[in-house]
């Protein structure tokens, strides 16, 4: 999933930076503990989202708009980037009827984002 995945990533990517460390764990002092892998942890998407808005300075109506959406990560929101997500995501309408297609997109972002979460 091409573009999906850059947008996912942009998200979660933001949502890491932001985050704070997590505190070392205590060494034991007879035997060198073997490096542990940091679970992943899960991502509001909603609240990085609103976060990112924030920062931006700039009006943006990302809820409901992937155009908006799209700027607000700071990927390419022009027809072709949004017929190449309709299609990374299995879009099957009419990629001609832009704003039948925007809306598809849209709920289509949001559904694959709540579930990826990590």
């Amino acid at each position: 999933m091409g573009l999906f995945s850059t947008l996912k990533d942009k998200i979660f990517g933001h949502a890491e930076a932001k985050a704070a460390p997590a505190p070392a764990a205590p060494v034991a002092a007879a035997a060198p503990a073997a490096p542990v892998a940091p679970a992943p942890k899960a991502v509001d998407v909603m609240a990085t989202l609103e976060h990112m808005a924030k920062e931006s300075g700039q009006p943006s109506n990302w809820q409901t708009s992937i155009v908006d959406l799209m700027k607000l990560v700071g990927m390419d929101s022009s027809l072709a980037s949004r017929k190449e997500l309709a299609a990374d995501l299995g879009y099957t309408g009419d990629t001609n009827d832009s704003a039948s297609m925007n809306i598809w997109l849209h709920k289509q972002v949001m559904a694959k984002l709540a579930e990826a979460k990590v």
